[in-house]
């Protein structure tokens, strides 16, 4: 029922209102996008302002009286406002112009609807959908508005709306039920790699930013990346190795828009939650794009809505080949730390920044030199090699191994609890002295 589409595009009539009541106007070109997205054709495109919406149709009858005209005009089977209409309204557009009425919330939800491709995918857009679809039932079954009396005719007492509604009800149970499981797996994969101390980054950014292509040449995965809005719905991860880090897991996440409708912030909260619990967001930005400072501000909100606010951050300022004159750079702050980084996910400049940048941010506690090992220290050579930590290593004259390491501090002292070796007794060489051993709290990190 919900991901049945049709295979040529719908004629639409496209609805903008300049409201100016103080809620934030929506971008029409952002909304002709997010139609073209949909496999919509847009024949006409009507425009007005007004103080407030009118609680019957959200536009005047003027205007009412002027859409009516370009959907009988070009045979339009869909008006599509770039609002959020209550139910009585979009009943009362409908019965009006005698056509399909959608409004901006429905949009998005089938734009999601056509990109879902996994089975969690789809069970968190079929709940949105549902949730959406509540609010909406109408008396559709008039010959079965009452269940009647007598032989072959009793049914369940109820009307045929509250039918509705109560299998509507048992089905958003279900998927909710599926969905905390869903949630429960991705919880036990969290803490397993943070027993591992393996850190999670996360791609986060407006919707057709760049990050599923930014996502590919990193891991060279074949992610689907297309330029349209929301060509990314499922959630994809994938293991990489960075220098002075080792493994880390990138995870690819849904594209975020102005004013995302609740409904699908909360479904998609599973999802969302792998951002919420990331070592590091990479928030990825269309460098080229106008709006760059008003999409930077939506990310930031629903940033804060799925409590990820206050997350270490990254700004990737991706399409740098779209920009005149511009090269790939690292911004950093007073201290020197990196802030941002300008680079082309599509011709790849820059890339070799962004490692940097990531290493720089999240390699504290780096422990890089030469370290002696006995000959009964080999289960820790061994686990040494398991997290690809040597670099170098040769046999001294006295029998007894070298090895020049460089990991993260903390996996270290994990491996040196595994081997029940203490950090204080390790031998570590002073380069500048011939090989003489040194203190070991002198050791470089």
């Amino acid at each position: 029922m919900f991901f049945d589409r049709p295979e040529s595009g719908e004629l639409a009539v496209l609805v903008h209102l300049n409201l100016s009541h103080g809620q934030e106007a929506e971008d029409p070109r952002e909304f002709e996008e997010l139609v073209l997205s949909a496999g919509g054709d847009p024949v006409a495109f009507l425009t007005g302002s007004r103080v407030t919406p009118t609680a019957k149709y959200l536009i005047s009858t003027g205007k009412l009286e002027e859409l009516r005209q370009l959907v009988q005009e070009h045979k339009a089977e869909l008006a599509i406002f770039n609002h959020t209409l209550t139910p009585s309204q979009e009943r009362n557009l409908e019965k009006e112009l005698q056509c399909r009425v959608l409004d901006r919330t429905g949009l998005i939800l089938d734009i999601f609807a056509q990109r879902a491709r996994t089975f969690e995918g789809k069970l968190q857009v079929e709940l949105a959908q549902l949730r959406h679809t509540a609010t909406r039932l109408i008396r559709g079954w008039t010959h079965l508005e009452r269940q009647k009396g007598g032989i072959g005719l009793r049914g369940p007492g109820e009307t045929q709306l509250e039918t509705d509604r109560r299998l509507l009800r048992n089905r958003i149970t279900q998927i909710e039920s599926r969905l905390e499981k869903v949630r429960s797996q991705r919880e036990q994969g969290r803490r397993s790699r943070q027993r591992a101390a393996i850190p999670t980054v996360s791609l986060v950014g407006y919707t057709n930013a760049g990050k599923s292509t930014l996502f590919n040449l990193i891991t060279g995965a074949e992610v689907y990346a297309e330029n349209q809005l929301f060509a990314t719905l499922d959630p994809t991860m994938r293991r990489i190795e960075l220098a002075d880090i080792g493994a880390v897991v990138l995870a690819d996440t849904v594209g975020f828009i102005s004013h995302l409708p609740h409904r699908l912030v909360e479904a998609f909260r599973a999802t969302l939650e792998e951002a919420s619990n990331s070592s590091l967001l990479l928030h990825v930005i269309d460098s080229a794009a106008e709006e760059r400072l008003r999409n930077i501000e939506q990310v930031d909100l629903v940033l804060e809505e799925i409590g990820a606010a206050d997350l270490p951050q990254l700004r990737v300022y991706n399409k740098l080949d779209l920009l005149e004159g511009a090269s790939p750079q690292i911004d950093r702050d007073d201290s020197g730390k990196p802030i941002a980084v300008w680079l082309s996910a599509q011709t790849g400049v820059g890339l070799d920044l962004l490692a940097q940048a990531i290493s720089e941010l999240l390699g504290k506690g780096i422990v890089a030199g030469s370290l002696v090992l006995e000959p009964q220290q080999g289960r820790l050579r061994a686990m040494l090699y398991s997290q690809q930590a040597v670099i170098d290593e040769h046999y001294r004259d006295d029998g007894n191994l070298e090895i020049y390491i460089r990991l993260p501090k903390d996996d270290l002292l994990r491996i040196l609890s595994a081997c029940g070796t203490q950090y204080d007794s390790l031998l570590w060489l002073d380069p500048g002295d011939d090989g003489e051993l040194q203190n070991p709290d002198a050791s470089p990190t």
